[in-house]
């Protein structure tokens, strides 16, 4: 087992990131002990509770099912798991568990913090993604017309507890998602300041197959390498002030994509891939990042077989860009490649972006 901790400076918060790759039938005695065995309501996805139900063997009248999508992440979903933990009779010192994928976290997330103005968060992903990245943070939110994540807050679960057993079961799409995110944090690690250098870059190419094939000692080292990096991030910087902004290289256009596609024909990890593959084509265009890097990064891509989402209408691209949470009044901030696994951050009026980006969406 792999043992991280995340310290929140100013509110001296700290939590525990738990790591196994142990028999997930005993993940329900963990929780229950780390919650001192108050009351709790389960929400769960409906693919993992099909897959993982009797395993994990939560009392069903505690369980809250919720479909599986990003559409899913929505303001009637809340309000019903709201009232679902009215209904369970839930007190401040009791406790809102999310098992699933970065939808079901961002979510029962979003519920802890406005119920009874916060309660116990605890965050169980089950996905490649959500174990890398949106599990580990804080950051909880739902989707609204506008764009994603617009609705949200600032949360930091009580504990997290990543199963890498949970990954055998994900089908490739979903693996591919994650490992979009996971391809991110290498490009930035050098911003993140660990400790100790991760080597990211090198990791990927050097266990391509042992990723692909989805090696559980493999994965497990993969993940711990992420979230030490998000740690390091999170710790600097919880509300993104300043730091954390680099974790958004990849999102801007990428959200864009997901928000006219309607979040249903790709992914987010896929979105974020080609978030970053707009991303290297400008900074080459800008002439801010060696050229030589940029083939790097987007070898490293090819390796993972991403394929190429199509071009959008630019104003409408522009718009939903316009909305987007990084957004300053008439300014886009855009996360860039800069060098060596860094980035840095861009920003561009409206009419500059347009003639940046006209010959390349």
């Amino acid at each position: 087992m792999i043992n991280l901790s995340v310290h929140i400076k100013g509110i001296e918060l700290n939590y525990p990131i738990y790591i196994k790759n142990d028999d997930i039938e005993r993940l329900r005695e963990s929780i229950l002990n780390e919650i001192d065995y108050k009351n709790y309501i389960i929400v769960i996805s409906k693919k993992v509770y099909q897959l993982y139900g009797k395993t994990l063997d939560f009392p069903k009248d505690k369980i809250f099912i919720l479909k599986d999508g990003e559409e899913q992440k929505n303001d009637k979903n809340y309000l019903k798991i709201l009232n679902f933990a009215l209904s369970k009779n839930l007190k401040r010192e009791d406790a809102i568990i999310a098992i699933g994928g970065g939808v079901v976290g961002d979510l029962a997330g979003f519920v802890a913090s406005t119920y009874m103005r916060g309660i116990n968060f605890i965050q169980v992903p089950t996905t490649l993604l959500a174990a890398t990245d949106s599990s580990v943070g804080g950051k909880v939110a739902i989707n609204s017309n506008y764009g994603k994540n617009l609705i949200g807050a600032f949360y930091q679960p009580k504990a997290v507890f990543i199963n890498v057993n949970f990954i055998k079961t994900l089908d490739e799409k979903q693996f591919k998602s994650g490992l979009g995110e996971v391809i991110k944090y290498g490009f930035i690690e050098k911003n993140c300041k660990p400790h100790e250098e991760a080597h990211l870059i090198n990791f990927l190419n050097e266990h391509t197959d042992k990723i692909l094939s989805k090696d559980i000692l493999t994965l497990k080292n993969l993940i711990k390498m992420c979230v030490e990096l998000k740690i390091a991030v999170v710790q600097q910087d919880e509300k993104e002030n300043g730091l954390r902004i680099i974790l958004n290289y990849g999102h801007t256009y990428g959200h864009a994509i997901e928000n006219l596609t309607k979040y249903k024909k790709f992914t987010h990890g896929h979105c974020v891939v080609e978030g970053i593959r707009f991303a290297l084509t400008l900074a080459q265009k800008l002439n801010i990042t060696d050229k030589q890097y940029i083939f790097l990064c987007e070898d490293l891509i090819k390796k993972f077989n991403y394929t190429t989402i199509k071009k959008f209408d630019i104003n409408n691209v522009l718009k939903i860009m316009s909305t987007d949470k990084k957004a300053t009044g008439k300014h886009v901030k855009f996360i860039l490649p800069s060098q060596y696994a860094s980035v840095k951050e861009y920003s561009f009026t409206l009419e500059e972006l347009k003639k940046h980006i006209s010959d390349l969406i």
